[in-house]
């Protein structure tokens, strides 16, 4: 660099540094944290316009404390020949390198003599300080601060390098024993067996540098203290630099020779740890400073196998714009440097990403039909959807990937049919669990810019598949903890999916090829928007006819062959499976109906193991009997209680539908006793459900004359003189939910008027303080749960009728009798069996009216 060209100023802004002393010709990269000087910085920044180096500031070392400090043996500049440190410039500085002080720094603390330096390179940090890297221009020396707030500046005299007068005997002396003594260094180095390219260099610097510059340069190389490098600082008189430089490269020969000596006398792993270390961390620095590749033929080997992945991987033009600038910075680092495997993790990810390789669709509808007939028993809805998507697919041969959403209780097969959907049109299957996923950057990735970061969930599994087309099943539910569904609101939206960006890639990432399939119990647990971009396919519960075809066709024979049997070594009837699925399970899936049938596979294998030990398989019989069902699994764990019921007023079957998407039957219980006309609600019940006991007592109440409770219309002692119990059993289980309202009416009209319903009749629904009744949702649930339960009557709102012809499976509806009702009248007709409780309709019209 000419200094010549570069104008001083008399005034110049003061940077503090520590344990880093900038020489003239050479650079330093500072991590600025100070609060002035990162007020200096900002104004640098904002009025650079990528033109820093007309910038110069004066770079002023801290002084040393009184007492020497231990010697940094990892000091170096960011300097040609640096040989004492491998410096990334890319990585975050240490708290050891060259920064300034995050305290305030007084005048007084700093040294006298400096470096004025031109910024060559400036970048914000994540904390909100910056990056910056100087050039030293010239020595300079601080005479005055004439400003400390908000940072420092202060008047400085400018030391120039001067030219070696051939008039001077003892100067020209000196630049002779100062090269000599540099060309003995070379010499060592040599024995180092450092690259020859770099020595090569070296040896050309020495030969053809200015006096004043290689002194610089050859102290900047050796090992040498803090308080060594400011004396060299302080010399701005030639000669004096020079016999300082002389002094302490001859000491470090010194070292050098000895540290060889013990090496080649003492044959022990502590010297050649000693000799490689110091070997790798010279080459590392010199090979950064100069740009140089590695001669490394195990690094050159990796290198190009990446380089040919990475050709080989069909990136996208962005990727691959990404990954040929990485490869250059790879080029030029050494495999020790910490941002190394940074860089070449980041690149092998871009290369094992699917970018263009895919699976071939399996267009043959009759094929996926029967795939997913093979799979699973009924589900005829699933079924239709994934055959018209296939359709739509063969035919415009481009559709982008919906996203569907499997809704069901938990065990009715939503895995599975992820598995056969992914069977059916040829794909490759990924499961990707939400279950904990606390974050945005589990599903969108970590930026680079941590330690440890990784590409979230998307890339990861597109990269285990190895094809851009996959099926990917989405399980669980979202954690309560953070916001993953703002990633999953690109993920899944068919219209933005294909330029997915993953904050580790940070390239376009193409996702419209993908499947995306979700799974959940309940739609509450989906965030709406999320639940907006997808398309819904509900999976009910199963009747006990299902189950029995689902046991029979893949239960039972997967059980067997993993306990060890052959098919036909255990053979059980449908009366037994049904009676399985109706005494010991009690759920709308098949999860643990599929536990019981494995404790008969495994009390068979005991037997058959047995029976092979004796060698008497002649006797084993693989014929489950009603008795060995018993012996196997005990006592029945759940009773037919509508069977066991008998008919009492007060006591009405509702039907319920739980928050994991299952129906079931649920008993309401009323009483009454003498009070003053209070209500009592008992059961764990929520505020919806007390509500409508409130609405269903206030009904009944102004409806009492018309029901025969009371003599007159006047009369109002009645429902003053006694107070009103109603209890839900199983009080430990929470109910809420605005679907009791008839049954809460029924039983408070049966209560007071002493007739019975049958127990095997249920109702669901909500009334008004007008006694309309209103539809409710869950009925598919509800009535399958009815019929598992043996309910025969089943009464409904009228809305609800289409629930009922086209949800409910034919064999339900078959054994099922429904009736449905607009108001409470028909409800209590339909309860009572067609027993008329009221006076007229005409005198419930006229009592109406007037209300």
């Amino acid at each position: 660099m000419n200094d010549s060209i570069i104008i001083i100023p008399k005034v110049l802004p003061i940077v503090p540094i520590r344990n880093k002393v900038l020489l003239p010709g050479l650079a330093l990269r500072l991590h600025i944290g100070r609060k002035e000087t990162v007020q200096l910085m900002q104004r640098i920044y904002k009025s650079a316009d990528n033109k820093e180096s007309k910038y110069i500031i004066g770079c002023v070392p801290v002084q040393p404390p009184h007492k020497s400090e231990p010697k940094d043996t990892n000091n170096s500049s960011n300097i040609p020949f640096t040989l004492t440190r491998n410096v990334n410039r890319n990585s975050t500085p240490k708290k050891t390198i060259e920064e300034t002080f995050n305290q305030a720094t007084q005048p007084s603390d700093l040294h006298e003599f400096g470096c004025a330096a031109r910024i060559i390179k400036l970048e914000r940090t994540v904390g909100g300080g910056f990056i910056v890297v100087v050039e030293g221009v010239v020595r300079i020396r601080v005479d005055r601060y004439v400003l400390e707030r908000p940072y420092l500046e202060a008047e400085v005299t400018t030391f120039p390098e001067i030219s070696v007068s051939n008039d001077d005997q003892e100067l020209q002396e000196l630049v002779i024993l100062l090269k000599s003594t540099g060309r003995e260094l070379l010499a060592l180095l040599q024995d180092l067996k450092l690259p020859t390219s770099v020595l090569t260099q070296l040896q050309k610097f020495i030969e053809n540098a200015s006096s004043g510059t290689l002194a610089d340069l050859l102290i900047s190389t050796i090992d040498s203290s803090y308080e060594e490098k400011l004396q060299i600082l302080d010399a701005h008189d030639l000669k004096s630099r020079m016999s300082t430089a002389i002094e302490l490269l001859t000491k470090q020969i010194h070292v050098l020779k000895i540290s060889q000596k013990i090496h080649s006398t003492v044959e022990g792993k502590l010297s050649r740890k000693h000799r490689e270390f110091y070997l790798r961390q010279q080459l590392n620095a010199i090979k950064e400073e100069l740009g140089e590749q590695n001669d490394s033929p195990n690094e050159e080997d990796e290198i190009t196998d990446l380089t040919k992945r990475i050709q080989e991987a069909g990136l996208s033009v962005e990727a691959d714009k990404a990954a040929q600038r990485e490869l250059k910075r790879l080029k030029r680092m050494h495999p020790t440097q910490a941002e190394y495997q940074v860089v070449r993790t980041y690149l092998e990810w871009l290369s094992e990403i699917p970018w263009s390789k895919s699976t071939t669709d399996i267009l043959d509808i009759h094929k996926a039909r029967q795939q997913l007939e093979d799979d699973h028993y009924g589900l005829d809805s699933v079924k239709k959807r994934v055959l018209e998507y296939l359709a739509v697919l063969k035919l415009k041969e481009d559709l982008k990937g919906p996203i569907l959403c499997l809704l069901g209780p938990p065990g009715v097969g939503k895995t599975s049919l992820g598995k056969s959907i992914a069977n059916a049109l040829g794909r490759k299957f990924h499961r990707i669990s939400l279950g904990g996923v606390r974050d945005e950057a589990e599903i969108r990735g970590h930026r680079r810019t941590y330690i440890g970061a990784m590409p979230g969930l998307i890339a990861q599994g597109l990269r285990r598949v190895g094809v851009k087309n996959p099926v990917f099943l989405l399980v669980g539910h979202l954690s309560n903890h953070g916001d993953p569904s703002a990633a999953l609101l690109e993920v899944l939206d068919p219209e933005q999916n294909n330029t997915f960006n993953d904050h580790y890639l940070n390239v376009p990432l193409d996702l419209s090829k993908v499947l995306f399939i979700a799974t959940a119990n309940q739609v509450d647990t989906i965030p709406p928007p999320l639940l907006d971009r997808m398309e819904l396919i509900t999976v009910p519960g199963y009747t006990f006819d299902e189950k029995i075809n689902i046991a029979q066709r893949h239960l039972l024979p997967k059980q067997i062959i993993n306990h060890g049997l052959s098919i036909g070594d255990v053979k059980i009837s449908d009366k037994l499976l049904l009676k399985i699925a109706s005494g010991y399970t009690r759920e709308a899936g098949v999860r643990s109906l599929e536990r019981e049938i494995a404790s008969v596979c495994r009390a068979k294998a005991v037997e058959y193991a047995d029976a092979k030990d004796k060698d008497e398989l002649y006797g084993y019989c693989g014929v489950i009997s009603e008795e060995g069902v018993e012996n196997i699994l005990g006592v029945t764990k759940y009773d037919n209680e509508v069977a066991e019921r008998t008919a009492r007023p007060g006591v009405i079957t509702g039907l319920s539908w739980s928050a994991s998407g299952s129906g079931g039957i649920l008993f309401i219980e009323a009483t009454q006793m003498a009070g003053k006309g209070n209500l009592q609600l008992t059961g764990k019940l929520g505020d919806v459900i007390k509500e409508s006991a409130t609405i269903a007592l206030s009904w009944v109440r102004s409806h009492a004359f018309q029901l025969g409770i009371t003599t007159s219309e006047t009369e109002s002692t009645f429902f003053f003189q006694r107070d009103v119990h109603i209890h839900f059993p199983a009080g430990a289980v929470g109910k809420d939910g605005p679907s009791a309202g008839v049954a809460l009416t029924t039983a408070l009209v049966s209560l007071f008027t002493h007739r019975r319903v049958p127990p095997t009749t249920a109702m669901t629904g909500e009334i008004t303080l007008r006694g309309q009744v209103l539809p409710v949702g869950g009925i598919k649930e509800k009535v399958i749960a009815a019929h598992r339960a043996g309910i025969k009557k089943v009464i409904l709102p009228t809305r609800n009728r289409k629930d009922v012809e086209g949800d409910v499976p034919t064999n339900v509806k078959n054994e099922i009798n429904f009736v449905y009702a607009n108001s409470i009248f028909d409800i209590l007709q339909a309860a009572f069996e067609g027993e008329k409780i009221w006076i007229d309709s005409a005198s419930v019209v006229e009592f109406e009216s007037r209300l």
